[in-house]
């Protein structure tokens, strides 16, 4: 049976100047999450890319899925740069992991609302991309249901949980009280929205810049902030007190050749530049100049664990709702195993009997009809006797992870044929032919 799988990294396995040269746009998603399912041989695959991970997750015919998709995956990069980062997971683990990311537990911030809605995000492309099948819709519906139950039985996401919320946090921390204070954002993403939200609702004057002059007036009109050309940028920074870059570009938007005058015209006074977007909007060395604190993703995640404490004990009831939902996926998928095995098994005995049949109806006299379904009832309640105990034990078996039991009724019972045939589990006791076979195959069947 075909297992999920994930390999990734993220911010606990990587630096963001890794992470950025792998982040896919989400608008570009379907392409490349489909060009990997073709390249690696998947039978399913999900990409999910956002500020804090890359990740795959998969469903490969054989054992070797996972590697394939890795070496897609390293070859965006210099030879032997991606290995000592990338993490993978199988089968359950590779569950309990989605679950768990889905919830919100491994994210830089424990509790932040964004990574649900990107984990369906990634779902939608994966099916708009059509590499979408059984286990992953399976897998992803439930992780989901997870993540909602999460947020709904757990305080986990009481206070500050967004990087957004959390770069507003550490603007305050920088000046204490925002009122009045000139902060500039740049780009005006998801992100970027719910940055300028929360430093309005501190009382920050806000100035946005973005390449599409209708997108700042939207997001000026809804911040009650004020509309600026991403032109005016030069402008805007030798101004502001705090800057906060959320753009989708794949260059920096400001540089050290634009720092070098904005620093001039400021007059050397300090700046506080947040840049909360992958890939960086901010050229790290403009941190280097007197005065100008930069301050990325990477760091935040610092100011993220002074929240951590707060929230631990409800994490911790989250991880236990986590672990009871993964075990129940597990005990669904083992039973994926089952199927073709009691279909095969109930086929066989329901054969043999059936062939007993029609060499006995020869035998009988009187009413024929009556005779015939009185005998086809012994059929049905022989068969579900014969299998009862078999059945149980190796349900047990599948439970326990027993493989060899499977393996064994594998060799013992022809159920190959039925797992060809897709049987579903409806089809466990299919009805007997309302015509009686041929003699001669009736009598191949009983062994005569």
């Amino acid at each position: 049976m075909a297992e999920i799988f994930v390999i990734g990294l993220s911010h606990r396995s990587s630096p963001v100047e890794l992470r950025e040269k792998l982040a896919v746009p989400s608008g570009e998603l379907p392409k490349h999450v489909k060009e990997l399912a073709e390249r690696a041989h998947l039978a399913e695959a999900v990409m999910i890319s956002t500020c804090n991970r890359v990740e795959v997750y998969g469903v490969a015919a054989d054992s070797t899925g996972a590697r394939r998709a890795r070496e897609v995956l390293a070859a965006r990069m210099p030879e032997g740069a991606l290995d000592p980062h990338l993490y993978e997971r199988s089968g359950a683990e590779a569950v309990r992991h989605a679950f768990r990311v889905a919830s919100s537990l491994d994210s830089m911030v424990v509790g932040e609302p964004q990574i649900l809605g990107q984990f369906k995000e990634a779902y939608a492309a994966a099916t708009e991309a059509g590499v979408i099948g059984g286990l992953l819709d399976r897998c992803f519906a439930k992780a989901f249901a997870v993540a909602k139950r999460v947020r709904t039985e757990t305080g986990i996401a009481s206070g500050s949980v967004s990087v957004s919320s959390i770069a507003t946090d550490l603007a305050k921390k920088i000046f204490g009280d925002l009122s009045g204070k000139r902060v500039l954002l740049i780009g005006a993403g998801k992100m970027g929205e719910s940055a300028a939200k929360h430093l309005r609702k501190q009382g920050a004057k806000l100035f946005v810049l973005n390449r599409s002059r209708e997108r700042a007036l939207e997001l000026a009109k809804a911040c009650d902030g004020e509309p600026r050309s991403l032109s005016e940028l030069p402008g805007e920074l030798a101004l502001a007190d705090v800057a906060i870059a959320s753009t989708s570009s794949d260059r920096f938007v400001v540089t050290t050749d634009l720092m070098k005058e904005v620093v001039r015209a400021r007059k050397y006074r300090p700046l506080f530049l947040i840049d909360i977007a992958v890939p960086r909007n901010v050229d790290p060395r403009v941190g280097d100049m007197e005065n100008v604190f930069v301050y990325d993703v990477d760091d935040l995640q610092k100011v993220a664990q002074e929240n951590l404490t707060a929230r631990k004990r409800e994490a911790e009831a989250a991880e236990r709702i986590v672990d009871v939902e993964a075990r129940t996926f597990e005990e669904w998928r083992k039973q994926l195993d089952l199927k073709p095995i009691i279909v095969g098994m109930r086929r066989h005995v329901r054969e043999v009997l059936a062939a007993e049949l029609e060499r006995t109806m020869p035998r009988l006299s009187g009413d024929a009809a009556r005779d015939r379904a009185a005998l086809e009832k012994m059929l049905d309640a022989a068969t579900n006797k014969l299998l009862h105990q078999p059945l149980t034990e190796l349900k047990k078996a599948a439970e326990a992870g027993d493989g060899q039991v499977l393996a064994v009724v594998r060799r013992l019972f022809p159920v190959e044929e039925a797992a060809a045939e897709g049987a579903s589990v409806s089809r466990i006791a299919p009805a007997l032919p309302s015509e009686p076979p041929p003699a001669n195959v009736a009598a191949k069947k009983s062994g005569t």
